[in-house]
């Protein structure tokens, strides 16, 4: 059974990584995808492994580190074919390696920006519609980091990230949209480097379980992709 048949899922951060492969997951399960990414050119492998699905694809393209970017990115978005049901917060950077006694406030604004102000943005600009349709799954990737001052940024920008979900799950109780955030683990990605424990395509079935949840079910609450991960497909 296709639980997600006929609905949208805007993925932002989706040409690679963990975002492509959840958007590959979701198509699986008959949702059509808006797929994200800075620059036109860098979806194509994307999109082409969407091709083996019978779903449905539009593109938003933008940089999240400006307020211009993410209204660019808002308006493609809004300009799919269907509308956002489904939204995955899933474009994030890592902070620069360095005493948390020295970080300046240029590196908090930049990480900021992109893991914290633009998620935002993008909650405020498809919470309303899904609230106005009866249904809404917002899931917001977090991290398990913990005890390294050093990436002190990022981490915050994480935790931010998990308190802003549990209360955006409190304004919309009992109202279908369920926000969730959501841990991938340590990936093989770009982000997560070469030594990170596993490989990022062990991140689903997991990372698919907040969208696949159903009505009025659970919500303002941690998930950890990696406990599903021997789950089938």
């Amino acid at each position: 059974m296709k639980m997600l048949e006929n609905k949208w899922a805007l993925v932002t951060g989706s040409s690679r990584g963990i975002g492509q492969q959840i958007a590959w997951g979701l198509a699986g399960r008959g949702c059509n995808i808006i797929v994200h990414g800075r620059e036109r050119q860098n979806l194509d492998a994307t999109l082409a492994g969407l091709k083996a699905y019978p779903v449905q694809t539009a593109i938003a393209t933008g940089e999240l580190a400006s307020a211009a970017g993410v209204a660019q990115v808002i308006e493609q978005a809004s300009a799919a074919p269907g509308p956002v049901d489904i939204l995955y917060n899933n474009a994030a950077v890592q902070a620069r390696s360095e005493s948390i006694l020295t970080i300046d406030q240029a590196e908090w604004n930049r990480v900021f920006q992109i893991n914290v102000w633009a998620l935002m943005a993008l909650c405020q600009a498809f919470a309303p519609g899904m609230r106005a349709r009866g249904y809404g799954r917002i899931i917001n990737l977090t991290s398990g980091i913990a005890d390294q001052p050093n990436l002190a940024v990022y981490s915050v920008s994480k935790a931010a990230v998990d308190k802003y979900s549990r209360d955006l799950a409190a304004e919309f109780k009992g109202e279908n949209v369920l926000v969730n955030y959501l841990d991938p683990g340590w990936l093989q990605t770009d982000l997560g480097g070469k030594n990170a424990w596993f490989p990022v395509e062990t991140v689903l079935p997991g990372a698919l379980v907040p969208a696949l949840l159903e009505d009025n079910g659970p919500t303002g609450r941690f998930f950890s992709a990696m406990d599903f991960k021997y789950l089938e497909k």
